[in-house]
């Protein structure tokens, strides 16, 4: 069995990779049967690039749509990230979007775990305003908080800008609003950026090999 430390390391970005073909095959799915987006609720968009190649429907990344979202209300972003492992590979996804520009600095909180996490609700406050107040030092102007099952749920945004002074960001509501506002307006995304072949079905997806 895995240490708890040989677990952390191993949460270090290829988990969420191996996980892409099944993602891509949920996202055609729920294309099939009618949806009108789909949100990734991870905050580190494990598949969200494969399945917009996938899909004509939207795909939403919470990491992707909250830097844009940050970045229009402000110039410096910072990260908190909950384990040192998961720092390069978060450093790698904003590079590859582009964002390097905005994000000032990254932080982790050194705290992850499995099952409820509701008792970890003062030391995720504690740990969290540490760090927040690190980056605002370093000219953070906007702070997202990334692991979703932490941030909002057992420590929200509202708990932490008082203390910080900048705007905390809650990175599911983001990504609700981005979806509800391209499902309304029938955005999908661009056929030069994503170009997506019709009638993909979801059985082929891991059968193919190249």
């Amino acid at each position: 069995m895995l240490s708890l430390l040989e677990k952390r390391k191993a949460l270090s970005g290829l988990h969420h990779i191996l996980e892409t073909p099944a993602l891509v095959k949920k996202a055609i799915e729920a294309e099939r049967q009618g949806f009108d987006a789909v949100i990734q609720s991870n905050t580190f968009d494990p598949g969200v690039e494969a399945s917009r190649l996938a899909v004509r429907i939207p795909v939403i990344g919470l990491l992707r749509a909250s830097l844009h979202f940050s970045a229009t209300i402000s110039d410096h972003i910072g990260l908190i990230v909950p384990l040192e492992t998961h720092m390069p590979h978060t450093m790698r996804m904003v590079q590859t979007y582009g964002m390097a520009p905005f994000v000032c600095g990254i932080r982790t909180v050194g705290l992850y775990d499995t099952g409820d996490l509701s008792g970890y609700h003062d030391i995720v406050v504690e740990r969290t305003l540490a760090v927040g107040k690190e980056l605002v030092q370093q000219g953070a102007e906007a702070i997202i908080p990334l692991g979703g099952k932490i941030y909002p749920y057992v420590v929200t945004p509202e708990e932490l800008e008082p203390h910080l002074g900048v705007p905390v960001i809650n990175t599911k509501a983001v990504g609700v609003s981005y979806a509800e506002l391209m499902a309304r307006n029938k955005i999908k995304h661009s056929i030069k950026a994503y170009p997506c072949p019709s009638g993909l079905d979801p059985e082929t997806v891991s059968q193919r090999s190249g």
